[in-house]
């Protein structure tokens, strides 16, 4: 867990006060909406359909049992009981009021928390693998590196008013478990021949309206130069990039237009003049940060323990959870727990501040007093020992926390959508409880395997439809909620080794309360085809392509989209 120190502590007081007095000016009209808005929003405070909402920030998704239970005071005190954690690793409230927002940031900077650059056209939170720190193919330890960019990106003098907001994602690993090719800014660790850490460079990716897979500009940028290099990239961006049209502004526009090739001989020109720069890295930096972070006193343990394993092997229950929601973990004896908050009939992603305390609870007593927030809307016990997760488990349970489907067709990730975001076009909330409601069953989603859903309200994609197996986009048809489905997507790696991938739409799209028919075709069409019970869903895609699975959705109709009488009523009894 990093630990302020002085100056970090300075900055986030100085940031409650300056924010305290600028709202108490606008709420007394001696500062305009349009004058007040850039600092709101720098400060995490969106207006929404039915009330303002508060992003906090969760840097690189690595929370404390204290900042979690403060998380949850925030919601009993100043929202409505409840928070949603974010596909950006961070949390948000959706019903804060407008002059409390001072007072929540006063609390937040109580636990060395803040909402600082959680919106505006900034560098925004620093996202990595919520396995960081703990999982057995690690290279580095993105938290490190994270928390580098964090100190260098807040406040950067030069980057406050980008075109565009700016995302920037770190892994450490072997696998990409941090989507970094879908990012503005993807850095994947390397080592080097004779042993050298460095990073891989990946530039201009993102979803959204022009869903866009990185390039690769740099194979190997040897991690003294990671600051001034990432200088370059934001000045060129800065220099360059659209500022008259909002949907052109993001930086894989700007990629795109220039040529990736053009955009990379851009940067090195401009790294040519920081290179060896007051930003280089030096290992006492590193080692400076490094130190920050308080770092748990693993036990000398067994390999195995006969208690657990018995209990795997008679209680199928248990065993089930272990096979989903434990991970392996690179100390002996230690595993990563994933607390799924993908529960049937609520939100995904939300959690209770009731659920909040007790998971605080559990990271107390089985995993060193920290967790992680993943961009899967789940929490993580990253150290937790194996002779203690049968005990957890029946904590869970008893919580009702402990469904065991990690991977499955029901751990969905979706955005608040319409519900509750101005932007949305279509509500996200309703469709994935839908689909919860009919694959309800345990048995048949093992049966079914790995499968990532992702649903979004909007083109924004802030539920990663794009990047999803299967991804359901909420889209504006004459006034009317209509759904468009892509499938084929994927945030990292295939088991051949492909890379990121966009989803491709398979036709028209439908009504609300057609979904989980859709969803349940596409299923179908997969069980038929899959060469293996461990051909995954997104790999049979790849390899017969979408013209079966259309043919299975589309086949019983005339693929138009247009709906009977009894489909409009059933859309109704949904709305």
């Amino acid at each position: 867990m990093y630990l302020y120190d002085e100056i970090d502590q300075r900055i986030v007081d100085e940031r409650v006060r300056q924010y305290r007095d600028q709202t108490q000016r606008f709420l007394a009209g001696k500062l305009s909406a349009d004058d007040f808005r850039p600092l709101r929003l720098q400060n995490g405070l969106y207006i929404q359909r039915h009330a303002p909402m508060l992003r906090v920030a969760i840097p690189y998704g690595l929370l404390s049992s204290r900042q979690l239970r403060k998380l949850a005071h925030i919601a009993r005190r100043y929202d409505r009981g409840y928070g949603h954690f974010s596909t950006r690793q961070n949390i948000q409230y959706n019903w804060p009021q407008l002059e409390e927002s001072p007072d929540i940031l006063a609390e937040l900077a109580d636990v060395q928390m803040h909402a600082i650059q959680t919106s505006g056209n900034c560098v925004r939170n620093i996202t990595t693998d919520h396995f960081a720190g703990i999982a057995p193919d690690e290279i580095v330890d993105a938290f490190v590196w994270c928390e580098l960019v964090r100190q260098w990106s807040t406040f950067h003098p030069e980057f406050a008013y980008l075109p565009r907001k700016f995302k920037i994602a770190v892994n450490g690993a072997t696998h990409d478990r941090a989507a970094t090719f879908v990012h503005d800014i993807g850095l994947h660790a390397l080592r080097a021949d004779d042993g050298e850490i460095g990073f891989r460079v990946i530039v201009g990716g993102g979803l959204g309206r022009t869903p866009v897979i990185g390039h690769v500009i740099r194979e190997l940028l040897p991690w003294r130069h990671l600051l001034t290099y990432l200088d370059a990239i934001l000045r060129v961006y800065n220099r360059y990039g659209r500022r008259d049209n909002q949907y052109k502004a993001r930086i894989k526009i700007l990629v795109r237009e220039r040529t990736p090739e053009v955009f990379a001989r851009e940067v090195e020109a401009e790294w040519a003049h920081l290179e060896d720069g007051p930003a280089t890295l030096t290992e006492e930096e590193v080692a400076r940060i490094e130190s920050r972070f308080t770092r748990p006193l693993y036990a000398d343990l067994p390999a195995e323990d006969a208690g657990y394993d018995a209990a795997r092997a008679t209680e199928p229950a248990f065993n089930a959870w272990v096979r989903r929601n434990v991970h392996p973990h690179k100390v002996r004896g230690y595993a990563a727990v994933t607390i799924s908050l993908k529960r049937n009939g609520v939100p995904p992603g939300d959690a209770t501040a009731d659920e909040m305390d007790a998971v605080a609870d559990l990271a107390d007593r089985y995993s060193f007093g920290e967790l992680r927030v993943t961009h899967e809307q789940n929490l993580v016990l990253a150290d937790v020992r194996r002779a203690d997760l049968h005990r957890l488990w029946q904590e869970l349970r008893a919580l009702g926390l402990a469904t065991p489907n990690v991977g499955l067709l029901t751990n969905i990730i979706a955005c608040p959508g319409g519900d509750f975001c101005s932007l949305a076009n279509a509500k996200s909330i309703p469709v994935a409880l839908a689909i919860q409601e009919r694959f309800d069953d345990l048995d048949y989603l093992h049966d079914i395997g790995e499968l990532d859903l992702n649903i979004s309200g909007c083109i924004n994609s802030c539920g990663h439809h794009h990047v999803g197996h299967i991804g359901i986009l909420g889209v504006d048809k004459g006034g009317e909620e209509w759904y468009q489905i892509t499938i084929g997507g994927h945030q990292g790696e295939t088991r051949d080794g492909e890379k990121a991938a966009i989803g491709k739409v398979i036709g028209p799209s439908f009504a609300r309360a057609e979904i989980p028919d859709v969803i349940e075709r596409l299923i179908a069409c997969y069980l038929d085809h899959r060469d293996s019970d461990a051909e995954r869903f997104v790999d049979t895609v790849g390899r017969i392509g979408i013209e079966p699975f259309k043919q299975r959705v589309y086949g019983a109709g005339d693929g138009s989209g247009r709906k009977s009488g009894n489909d409009r009523a059933a859309q109704a009894a949904v709305a």
